[in-house]
C-alpha cells in the first residue's frame, strides 16, 4: 500500500558556540586569573549598560518592524560574543586572554548569531517568556560558582581543565550565551539543550563544542551544579526570611509566634 513520504523536519537554528578542546594552561595566569580580568570586567560592565539602552530601543523597533533595527543588531551581535569570550576565560575554559575589541576572528572562542525576523507577540512578552530560562541559567551558574575555588585549584594543580569538567563548564557558557541571545532578541529560538546534543546529531563536527556531546561524568557534574544552585537559592531564601522575622521582632517587641513562624514566611532572598 502506498504511503505518503514523511514531511521534512525543520530544524530550529540555535546560536552556536565554537571552542577548542581543553588544552594546557599557564599556571601563573590561572593563579591570578581574576586580577588579570579586572580591566575586562570594567569594560564588559560599561558595554552592558550601553547594551541595555540599545536593547530598549530595539524592543520598540522590533514591535514595529518585526525585527531588530540594523544598528541595534550590529551592536548586540558584537557585544554578546565579547561578553562570552570574557566569561569563557573567567571560567577557566581557555588560556588565551580575550582581546579588547569586538571582532576577534582569531580568538579560540567564537559565537554564531543570525538576527532575523521576530514574532511580535513574543517580543512584547520577552521578559516574561525568558523567566524559566533565566532561572535555569541562574541556578546552574550559581552552582558552578559555589565550587569555583575547587575548580580553580584543580586547574592550577593539573595545568589544564579535566575533560568532564570542561564539558559541564562549556555547557553552562553556551546556555548562558543562548539565554542572553534570546533576551536581547538576537534569535527567536528559546534557549535549550543545556545537557548538549546526542552523538551523531551533526554530520561533521565543527569544533569541540559543536556538537556538544557530554559524557556521563559531564552530565553528572551539570546535575551537581544544578543541585548546588538550588540549595544556594533555598538557603538564601530561608536566611532572608529569618532575618526579616528578626527585624520584625526588633521593631514590634518580642513575639514567640513570630519567632516560630519566621522561617515559614516568604521574605526577600539574600542575593549578595
Amino acid at each position: 500500500m502506498w504511503q505518503a513520504p514523511p514531511a521534512p523536519v525543520s530544524r530550529e537554528w540555535l546560536p552556536v558556540l565554537d571552542m577548542p578542546a581543553p588544552g594546557p594552561q599557564n599556571r601563573l595566569t590561572v593563579l591570578v586569573r581574576f586580577l588579570l580580568l579586572i580591566p575586562q570586567l570594567v569594560v564588559v560592565w560599561v558595554l552592558s549598560v550601553v547594551a541595555f539602552l540599545v536593547t530598549v530601543i530595539g524592543w520598540f523597533g522590533a514591535l514595529g518592524l518585526g525585527r531588530l533595527p540594523g544598528f541595534v543588531a550590529d551592536y548586540l551581535t558584537a557585544y554578546l560574543p565579547y561578553d562570552t569570550r570574557v566569561t569563557a576565560y573567567l571560567m577557566l575554559t581557555v588560556d588565551r586572554y580575550p582581546p579588547f575589541r569586538f571582532r576577534a576572528p582569531e580568538y579560540p572562542v567564537q559565537v554564531g548569531l543570525r538576527p532575523g525576523e521576530l514574532n511580535r507577540l513574543a517580543v512584547l512578552f520577552r521578559i516574561i517568556l525568558a523567566i524559566p530560562a533565566s532561572i535555569v541559567q541562574g541556578v546552574v551558574y550559581a552552582g558552578w560558582w559555589l565550587v569555583a575555588f575547587v575548580i580553580w585549584l584543580v586547574v592550577l594543580i593539573l595545568g589544564r581543565m579535566p575533560q568532564a569538567l570542561y564539558e559541564a563548564t562549556t555547557a553552562i557558557v553556551r546556555y548562558r550565551m543562548r539565554y542572553m541571545a534570546y533576551l536581547l532578541m538576537l534569535t527567536p529560538a528559546y534557549p535549550k539543550r543545556l545537557f548538549g546534543e546526542e552523538p551523531g546529531s551533526e554530520p561533521e563536527p565543527v569544533s569541540a563544542t559543536r556538537p556538544l556531546v557530554l559524557s556521563g561524568a559531564g552530565r553528572g557534574l551539570l546535575v551537581l551544579f544544578l543541585l548546588l544552585g538550588v540549595v544556594s537559592w533555598v538557603t538564601g531564601s530561608v536566611t532572608g526570611s529569618v532575618s526579616s522575622g528578626d527585624d520584625n521582632d526588633d521593631d514590634n517587641g518580642p513575639n514567640p509566634t513570630q519567632r516560630v513562624m519566621a522561617p515559614l514566611v516568604p521574605g526577600p532572598a539574600d542575593r549578595s
